[in-house]
């Protein structure tokens, strides 16, 4: 290896250099695609069958994206850990448990860390799934199932360094992780109750209820002159004021609506009632709606707020479009 790098080598032999190793692995995709059999849904009902957790354990890359698939498999209502092969010589095997089903993955199968675990493996029963390049290998043939990920070689240059096969290998994890997703019936919904901290769970587990504000709302009688309701408007630091007969919503009135009334006639315009001045019948929103059907509205009627109900058509609360 030089200490130096061609510093010269044009844009152009760059940009093709990119094309042809996306190519590479396209096509590798579209061999591994032809390739699947009978295997792979063998594969997907030994998980589906699983009582326990799906242990995913390779060394090096496959290690790598034995992670990802993990990772993948256990936000989509798969169960699942990465359990590193080194560790699980020296004690680590007494994470695995007699339901487990487990995925080895090595792309020559023979990698030396997965044979030494092998016997202990075998003796404990659980059910095997082996992601290798070599059906011929050692773990194909000691496990109950095997998925081949074979290429006809690596987009390295020297067709050493792992690259066609690492796509292959996170491919078939994906492809497991999806067709478990389409068994389940695995939602959005479902999706969104292991990513609370997301959009998508934001979107989809938040309710109008959560967000509005409830507390202290700006509200006035139909009989509250102009000059007092802005008062109230002002305390409320909202730009509205909710004008109520009882618990009876009868209109709002926002600041928009006073700087257009106050354009259209100013003399003696402080001394009007909101009965005058208010927008009747505003718009509403059921608490209970979840926020992105809100924020949908919102935007579709091109509207800042909107009043929020209960069930029983009361006054709840006001949702601003950037309560987020």
């Amino acid at each position: 290896m030089s200490d130096s790098c061609n510093s010269s080598i044009s844009s152009d032999t760059l940009i093709d250099s990119a094309k042809r190793t996306l190519s590479i692995q396209a096509q590798a995709l579209t061999n591994l695609a032809s390739r699947v059999s009978d295997s792979f849904p063998q594969a997907v009902r030994m998980i589906l069958e699983s009582k326990g957790r799906t242990i995913i354990c390779g060394m090096g890359k496959s290690g790598l994206i034995g992670k990802k698939i993990a990772a993948t498999l256990a936000s989509t209502g798969t169960p699942s850990f990465f359990l590193h092969p080194g560790e699980a010589f020296h004690g680590d095997l007494g994470m695995i448990q007699a339901d487990d089903t487990l995925i080895l993955i090595s792309y020559s199968g023979e990698t030396e860390e997965l044979m030494r675990l092998l016997p202990s493996l075998k003796s404990f029963g659980n059910p095997s799934i082996a992601l290798v390049g070599n059906m011929s290998s050692t773990l194909a043939k000691h496990c109950d199932c095997a998925l081949d990920i074979s290429v006809d070689r690596e987009t390295c240059p020297n067709n050493l360094a792992p690259t066609t096969s690492t796509t292959m290998t996170t491919a078939m994890g994906d492809a497991l992780a999806v067709a478990l997703m389409e068994c389940r019936d695995f939602q959005p919904q479902d999706f969104a109750r292991f990513h609370p901290g997301g959009s998508l769970g934001r979107k989809l587990l938040t309710r109008v209820k959560d967000l509005m504000h409830k507390d202290e709302l700006p509200v006035c009688t139909p009989d509250t002159c102009l000059k007092d309701a802005i008062s109230v408007m002002t305390h409320g630091r909202m730009g509205v004021v909710l004008v109520q007969e009882g618990d009876v919503l009868k209109g709002i009135f926002t600041d928009g609506d006073l700087r257009r009334a106050m354009l259209k006639e100013s003399e003696g315009m402080i001394h009007k009632t909101m009965a005058s001045l208010m927008t009747a019948n505003p718009k509403t929103i059921n608490e209970n709606v979840m926020i992105v059907q809100a924020e949908e509205q919102m935007l579709r009627d091109k509207i800042t707020l909107l009043v929020v109900v209960n069930d029983e058509q009361k006054v709840s609360g006001i949702l601003e479009i950037y309560d987020r």
